[in-house]
C-alpha cells in the first residue's frame, strides 16, 4: 500500500505530479535571526577557570557577535551567495565561527557545570533590537547556538536555489542540478541542528522556571516546526528531482510525495498551537498553506 498525488477522478491509479518545472523554484522562509550581545566572561567567570580558557571562550564568542552584526543587515533580502576574500560565503563563514564556539562552550557547560549560571547571555531579534533576553543559563546559550546555526543553513538553502541566469541571455535563469543536490544536505543539517536543540538541550533548561522565560522563537513547538519545514522542503527537492529523473521508479515517487505531505501537515499541526507573533506565524503559515495547497488530495492505492 502506499500514497499518490492524485485527484478522486483520476483512474487506474494514475500519478498526476506537479509541474517539474516548478521544482527548485522554492521560497525559503527564514526568521529573523537572533543576534547575541556583548558578555564579559572575564568578570562574571572570574578564577572559576583558567584565564587562557575564558580569554579563549571570549574570543570566539566575540568573534560570533561581530559576524553576526555584519550579516544581519543582509540577511532580510533574499540574495545570491556573497563572496569572501577568504572564499566560500559570509553565511558559511558565519556558520564555522559558531562551529568553532559551540564545542568549547559545551565543554564548559557540562565540566561540573563552572558557567552554566555565572554568565548573563543576551540574546535580540533581528526584527525587534528591543525585544532582547538575558538569561544566566549557559543552555540557553547554547540553545541559541543551535537556532542561529540552523537559521544559517536555511539562508543558505535560499541563496543555493535561487534560479541563476545562463552565461547568454537565450535561457531562463534555472536551478542547477547541483545546487538542489547540495540544498538537500544543508536543509538536513538545519534539521539536526534544531533536534540536537529539541532533544539534548531544551531538557536541561528547567520547564518550570527558566523554559518559561525563552523567548517564543526557541520554544519547542516553534523548533519542531521550523525542523519539519526543512525536512519538508530538503524532500520536496527531492521529489522534483525524482519528477525529472527517467530512473527513478513510482514507488520512489511515491514515497517520497508521502514524505513531503506528513511533514507539512505536521508543521502546520505545531504551528496552529502556537501564539506567534503576526508577522512571523503570518509568514511560514503562508508558506506551508501553500506548500499544501499545491499538493493534490493524497489518496491510498493498492500496489497489486
Amino acid at each position: 500500500m502506499g500514497c499518490l498525488l492524485s485527484t478522486p477522478g483520476d483512474s487506474g491509479g494514475a500519478c498526476r505530479m506537479r509541474n517539474p518545472g516548478s521544482i527548485g523554484e522554492v521560497a525559503v522562509f527564514v526568521p529573523g535571526f537572533r543576534i547575541p550581545k556583548g558578555v564579559d566572561f572575564a568578570q562574571s567567570l572570574g578564577d572559576s577557570v583558567p584565564k587562557s580558557l575564558a580569554e579563549r571562550i571570549a574570543a570566539l564568542r566575540a568573534r560570533v557577535v561581530v559576524m553576526v552584526a555584519q550579516e544581519t543587515p543582509l540577511s532580510a533580502k533574499p540574495r545570491r551567495r556573497t563572496a569572501t576574500r577568504h572564499g566560500g560565503s559570509t553565511l558559511a563563514n558565519l556558520l564555522r565561527a559558531l562551529e568553532d564556539y559551540l564545542p568549547v562552550l559545551l565543554g564548559l557547560v557540562k565540566d561540573g557545570g563552572r558557567l552554566r549560571d555565572k554568565v548573563r547571555f543576551a540574546w535580540a531579534n533581528q526584527e525587534d533590537d528591543a525585544e532582547e533576553t538575558v538569561m544566566a543559563n549557559a543552555w540557553y546559550e547554547v540553545l541559541s547556538v543551535l537556532h542561529l546555526m540552523s537559521m544559517l543553513c536555511l539562508s543558505q538553502a535560499n541563496s543555493m536555489l535561487l534560479p541563476r541566469t545562463a552565461g547568454d541571455s537565450y535561457h531562463q535563469p534555472r536551478v542547477s542540478g547541483e545546487s538542489k543536490r547540495t540544498s538537500v544536505d544543508v536543509f538536513l543539517k538545519a534539521a539536526g541542528y534544531l533536534d540536537c536543540a529539541i532533544q539534548h538541550v531544551l531538557p536541561q533548561i528547567p520547564p518550570q522556571s527558566s523554559r518559561r522565560d525563552l523567548p517564543v522563537d526557541l520554544t519547542e513547538g516553534v523548533l519542531r516546526a521550523l525542523s519539519l519545514q526543512a525536512l519538508g522542503q530538503g524532500v520536496d527537492i527531492q521529489l522534483g528531482m525524482a519528477i525529472d529523473s527517467p530512473k527513478a521508479t513510482l514507488a520512489v515517487k511515491r514515497r517520497l510525495a508521502c514524505e513531503m505531505a506528513k511533514y507539512w501537515h505536521q508543521a502546520q499541526d505545531y504551528i496552529a498551537q502556537l501564539p506567534l507573533p503576526e508577522g512571523w506565524g503570518k509568514s511560514i503559515s503562508s508558506l506551508l498553506d501553500g506548500n499544501l495547497s499545491k499538493q493534490r488530495p493524497l489518496r491510498t492505492i493498492s500496489m497489486d
